[in-house]
């Protein structure tokens, strides 16, 4: 197993609070570090955006605030198991709890690469003050029950992130019985296009819709659970035919633009689950954009595919109003970005679905943009625990 930011042995040596100054100053310094790296890694640049002192000073004000006269402590000690597959979402995860004073440790897939690998440099380079060091620690080893056994019985809190079968195969391991899971498993993500909407914009405001649902769904290769997969056309459905066919073609150029590259293989394997989607009837129209772009007209919405087709796969469903994408919204769906819509439709929208389903509704562009409330949870107040007091 390979350890960062101190040794083994009887740890954690010490406490830290919520908000603890220590910290600050090191989440600070991370952010500067990550900030200049944004240049070869752009995902970093939202992580350090996230991380700016400003942005923490906010959330620990708001954190220490009182709830109802209670006590605002740390929860303790917090494992996190993030996903091999989205290398910047542990940070997120394991600075919230550390802000909240918590002693933690995260377990780094041992196929960390890319923005990863600098994250974790960044990390181990910063002169921080001993108690990060006595606090904090990131772990790589391989699949090892002994090990996950063990921290499961250490911790607090245990966050686990990844597809349905690895919350699984962790949560097999026990808690204490004070503890608690607090579980990302698998999600889906929709992207929606309000056909009059479009067709009122200006053509620099479609492009500029485009890119930011490129950088939505490209980043992470579209594996992201945030990361747009059908996409609703909503309106009239023979207008809905052009704009379909602009969008289509404003992506394959923005894709060219910024040399996003699909492998061969990975192009194979769209190509075969988009003709799977045609074979079963659930598409009747396919489109192969190079390697880059695939996109699949449905049949209808009464069965969607929910799970990855691959880097860049698209299916297209057009329905006359979001009341109608309501009935096939289940509680697996997370986040919902949209184009062309007004508030007023979109919180209509959010009240017919009621929470049963669907946890963050954002502008295209924002879909991966990391916030303290992410699956329905308000992230920093999960980290820590209420005393209350009376006299």
């Amino acid at each position: 197993m390979k350890h960062l930011f101190g040794d083994t042995g009887d740890w954690p040596h010490e406490r830290l609070t919520v908000g603890d100054p220590r910290v600050l100053d090191f989440l600070g310094a991370f952010s500067r570090r990550l900030l200049k790296a944004s240049r070869a890694h752009p995902e970093l640049g939202s992580l350090g955006y996230f991380l700016r002192p400003a942005e923490l000073t906010r959330t620990v004000t708001r954190l220490s605030a009182a709830v109802d006269g209670a006590l605002v402590f740390p929860r303790g000690n917090v494992f996190h198991v993030p996903p091999a597959n989205v290398d910047t979402i542990f940070v997120y995860s394991w600075a919230l709890s550390a802000l909240a004073g918590n002693a933690n440790v995260v377990r780094i897939s041992e196929r960390a690469a890319g923005a990863a690998q600098v994250i974790l440099e960044a990390l181990g380079d910063i002169d921080a003050d001993p108690a990060i060091a006595r606090t904090q620690r990131m772990v790589s080893y391989g699949r090892d029950d002994a090990v996950t056994a063990a921290l499961s019985a250490w911790c607090d809190l245990r966050v686990i992130w990844g597809g349905d079968a690895a919350v699984a195969a962790i949560r097999r391991h026990p808690l204490p019985p004070s503890a608690r899971d607090l579980t990302f498993p698998d999600r889906t993500s929709w992207a929606a296009v309000s056909v009059p909407g479009w067709q009122a914009a200006d053509p620099a405001a479609r492009r500029a819709a485009v890119v930011g649902f490129s950088n939505d769904a490209y980043w992470f290769d579209q594996a992201a659970c945030s990361s747009p997969r059908t996409v609703f056309l909503v309106g009239d459905a023979a207008a809905a035919d052009a704009v379909r066919a602009e969008f289509l073609d404003l992506l394959v150029d923005v894709v060219a633009e910024r040399g996003w590259q699909i492998e061969a293989a990975m192009a194979v394997e769209k190509r075969v689950n988009a003709l799977g989607l045609a074979a079963t009837g659930a598409a009747d129209t396919l489109t192969f954009a190079g390697n880059a772009v695939t996109a699949a007209t449905l049949t209808g919405t009464a069965v969607l595919p929910r799970r990855w087709l691959g880097a860049g796969a698209f299916p297209f469903a057009t329905v006359g109003s979001l009341a109608e994408i309501v009935p096939v919204i289940t509680r697996q769906d997370q986040t919902f970005s949209h184009f062309g819509f007004a508030a007023g439709e979109l919180a209509a929208f959010a009240a017919a679905l009621g929470g049963r389903g669907v946890d963050r509704i954002v502008p295209f562009g924002s879909a991966l943009t990391f916030s303290a409330a992410w699956d329905g949870y308000d992230l920093p107040r999960e980290f820590t625990r209420l005393t209350t007091l009376q006299v």
